[in-house]
This record gives structure tokens, C-alpha cells and sequence, in this order.
């Protein structure tokens, strides 16, 4: 495998409005997923959920880029896929997601915050340190996660707070091992993990007993559809873009904007009140993610050719 250790020129002047608008998108679309997988919850049990949505997903935008004329993934991409799959979908989003059948989705989304600490601490494996004001902007990141949830007194199981900080440790770990490994181009890494994602998902649904005991609600349905749609192949492929743009520190700051976005979308359509200490907190966190975006985050880390 070639190693990369630079970015080109070109291709960083052709990432300067995919960048932004792939980071609205993470930042956006998936501060509003956990507010759509409790109403989704109302109804599917929480693997067979989340295999259904990876496995939709997957498989339309694989059938999509084969009839454009894209190359099926070698052995190893799929290996690759295969494993980066298990670790953010089949852990990370399966253990949201059991995890919010108790959790308040405020709750989760704040715990999920953890994880660009984590991420942070397995790139040091790899040799990629945080700069100084990377650091900086993490400790304030994470502080402000702190207080907003001081401000909410959201409270959930203990089986499901550590399900949540399974999922931040695998996402997090899955997001900086990908980086380095030979995976499928563009859109077919999007859809091979989801696609190895959702069969994982698949098997721990059955693997656990679940079944629909009834037709599902039409709120939960379109919750799930909103998920296929939008928190899979249109965020979940802007996440994978990122990570093949930009350091993984700066890729997972959405986990420092989704807690904000996911307590204003509880105010808005669940009820859910906001005080000063909220709105204090929900700042801070957005000053420790601009300190990370603003840093020599958007420099890559050296990583495979086949990514």
C-alpha cells in the first residue's frame, strides 16, 4: 500500500465547500437521529431497527454506484469495511440505539460527546498528537458537554450509560483505524459499511429475540425513514468524506454540536424546557469545536491510497 503523508493542492481547493457543508451535515442531520430513534424505538425494536435502516441504505446506494459503472470492493476493502463496519454501526449506533429504549435522547447524544476524548487518545497510537490548542479546545468541548448536562438533570439506566460509552470508544476507535487501512472509494465505503453494518446488526437482532408484535405506527415508520434517508446515506457518507479529508479530532466534533441541537429539538417538538444554564453550556461547546476547527485540524493524518 502507497502512503500518503500530504495533501495535494488541488484536491484541498476542491474540498473547500464540501468540507463545510459536510460538517453541517453531521453537525445538523445527526443532532436530530436521536430525537427520530426514540420516536423510531415507539415501535422497532432497536437492532431489528437499526439493521433494517443499514441494510436499505447499503444496499440502494451499492446497487446505485454498480449501475454507474463503480467497481465492487476487493477482498480486503471488504474485510476493511467489514470490521470498520462492526465498530461504528454494529457497536456504535447499535448501542445508541439499545441504549435509548432507557436513555433520554438529550442524555445520549451528551454521552456520545465523549467521544472525540477517545478518539484523540487512539490516535496517539498512530502517532497523531492533538496540538496544544487541539487539547485546549477538547477540554472545553467536553466541559461545556458537562454542564449542559448539570442544566438538563437527564438521568438513564446504568446498563445504558455504559452502552453509550462502548459506542463512543468503537466509534471512535473504528473512525481513526479506517483511516489507515485500504478501504472502498468514496461512496462505495459508504455503502460497504452500512451494508456489512446492517448484517451484523441483522444477526445480534435475531441472536437477542427480537420481533414485531404488532404493525409499527406510521410516526415510527417515517422516524425509520427519516434515518435511511438522511442520518445514513446523506450524513453518514458526509461523515466518511470527512474522515478522508480532514484529522479525525475535527471529524468528530459533531459529537460536541449534537447534544445542543438534540436538547433544542426537545424543546421544540417534545416539550422539553431550556434554561440559562442550557443555552451557557451549548456555547461553550461550540466555542471548543471552532478552537478544533480553526487549528491545523483540516491537515491530514498519513493514511492509505485506498481510502
Amino acid at each position: 500500500m502507497n502512503q500518503t503523508t500530504a495533501v495535494q493542492t488541488p484536491r484541498i481547493s476542491g474540498t473547500r465547500l464540501l468540507l463545510p457543508l459536510a460538517l453541517l451535515s453531521v453537525y445538523l442531520i445527526w443532532g436530530s437521529t436521536y430525537m427520530a430513534i426514540s420516536v423510531a424505538l415507539q415501535s422497532w425494536p432497536p437492532f431489528m431497527m437499526a439493521s433494517i435502516r443499514f441494510l436499505i441504505a447499503g444496499a440502494a446506494l451499492y446497487a446505485g454506484l454498480r449501475m454507474r459503472g463503480m467497481p465492487s470492493p476487493t477482498l480486503r476493502q471488504w474485510l476493511n469495511a467489514a470490521f470498520a463496519g462492526s465498530l461504528l454501526l454494529g457497536i456504535g449506533n447499535g448501542a445508541v440505539c439499545y441504549a435509548q429504549q432507557t436513555v433520554a435522547s438529550g442524555l445520549a447524544a451528551i454521552a456520545i460527546a465523549s467521544m472525540p476524548l477517545f478518539a484523540a487518545i487512539f490516535g496517539v497510537i498512530y502517532k497523531t498528537w492533538p496540538s496544544r490548542v487541539e487539547w485546549l479546545g477538547l477540554v472545553i468541548g467536553f466541559s461545556g458537554v458537562i454542564l449542559l448536562n448539570f442544566g438538563n438533570g437527564l438521568d438513564g439506566s446504568p446498563l445504558g450509560a455504559v452502552a453509550l460509552i462502548m459506542a463512543a470508544c468503537a466509534w471512535a476507535f473504528g473512525s481513526v483505524w479506517s483511516q489507515r487501512q485500504d478501504m472502498p472509494p468514496a461512496l462505495m465505503n459508504t455503502a460497504a459499511q452500512m451494508l456489512c453494518g446492517g448484517v451484523i446488526l441483522g444477526v445480534v437482532a435475531l441472536l437477542h429475540g427480537e420481533r414485531l408484535h404488532a404493525m409499527p405506527s406510521l410516526p415510527a415508520t417515517l422516524s425509520l425513514a427519516y434515518l435511511i434517508v438522511f442520518g445514513s446515506l446523506v450524513a453518514f457518507s458526509a461523515y466518511l468524506y470527512l474522515l478522508n479529508n480532514v484529522r479525525p479530532l475535527l471529524a468528530t466534533s459533531y459529537a460536541y454540536v449534537n447534544p445542543p441541537v438534540a436538547v433544542l429539538l426537545g424543546m421544540l417538538f417534545l416539550g422539553e424546557q431550556v434554561h440559562g444554564i442550557d443555552v451557557f453550556a451549548m456555547l461553550v461547546i461550540l466555542a471548543g469545536v471552532a478552537l478544533i476547527a480553526f487549528s491545523k485540524a483540516t491537515r491530514r493524518a498519513p493514511t492509505t491510497s485506498g481510502s
